[in-house]
This record gives C-alpha cells, sequence and structure tokens, in this order.
C-alpha cells in the first residue's frame, strides 16, 4: 500500500481510536502487547476489536463504553485492538475467542483468558444501543466483581 493511503487510514481512524482512548481502555497494538497483557491479565477483561464498519462500529464503540459507564461492576481490563489496523495484534487477541469466528467489530468479556461472553458484528448491527448496553450491562453484573 502507498504511504499516502496509510497516512490517510490513520488520520480516518484517529477519532475512533480516541474514542475508546478516552474513555480509559488501553491499545494492544503489536501481538507482543496483546501476549503480554494476556500472560498477566487477572480478573475480567472487557475487549473491544474495534472497526472502521460504519453501521456495526458507530454502535459498538458508544455501546460498550456506555456500559462500562453504567454498570454498577465493571470489569478490571478495558482492552482494544484494531481491526483493519493492527492486523497481527489483532489476530494475536482472537487466538484466545475460541469457538468464535473472526468478527469486527465485536467484544468479548474474558475471566482470567476464558471467554464468558462475546458480541459478535451480526449482534451488533441488528440492535439498537440500548439494548447492546443492556446485555453488556448484564454480562459486567454477572461476571464482574
Amino acid at each position: 500500500m502507498s504511504m499516502a493511503y496509510e497516512e490517510y487510514m490513520r488520520q480516518v481512524v484517529k477519532p475512533m481510536r480516541e474514542e475508546l482512548v478516552h474513555a480509559q481502555f488501553k491499545e494492544l497494538l503489536t501481538p507482543e502487547d496483546v501476549e503480554n497483557f494476556m500472560n498477566e491479565v487477572t480478573g475480567t477483561t472487557f475487549v473491544v476489536v474495534n472497526s472502521v464498519c460504519g453501521c456495526a462500529a458507530g454502535l459498538a464503540r458508544p455501546a460498550a463504553i456506555q456500559a462500562v459507564q453504567a454498570s454498577e461492576k465493571k470489569p478490571d481490563n478495558l482492552v482494544t485492538v484494531f481491526a483493519g489496523q493492527e492486523r497481527e495484534a489483532t489476530a494475536k487477541m482472537r487466538e484466545y475467542f475460541t469457538g468464535y469466528e473472526p468478527s469486527s467489530p465485536s467484544m468479548a468479556l474474558l475471566k482470567g483468558k476464558e471467554i464468558v461472553f462475546f458480541v459478535p458484528r451480526e449482534q451488533i448491527e441488528d440492535n439498537e444501543m440500548e439494548q447492546i448496553v443492556q446485555e453488556l450491562t448484564a454480562a459486567f453484573e454477572k461476571y464482574c466483581s
């Protein structure tokens, strides 16, 4: 790909990254970041696989943020990888999503390294944001301390 295209894409995705980062999600940018994080993780982790995809990603990011803010019980860790941008980091994170097809955007709640709740793209784009928030909040209430 050309340098001009790569720079264009960096600028396009910048506000999409910042939306989660400003909400205290930690970006995992490399496979090593993912591996180091997962090797040391304790408690519950909410992972958002960020994406440029308009309809689903435009619901996923605000729903994820609202669910964390609204829930009495919150995940211990908030992390994000960006599909289509940090491909290797995203692929590494997806190795922990055993039994689930790659989907972006998507959201996963892990307890330790085990998935306890997963929301694929299809369940994001076919729902209202309030419904997604309710499902995430219910999962946080069930699995988080």
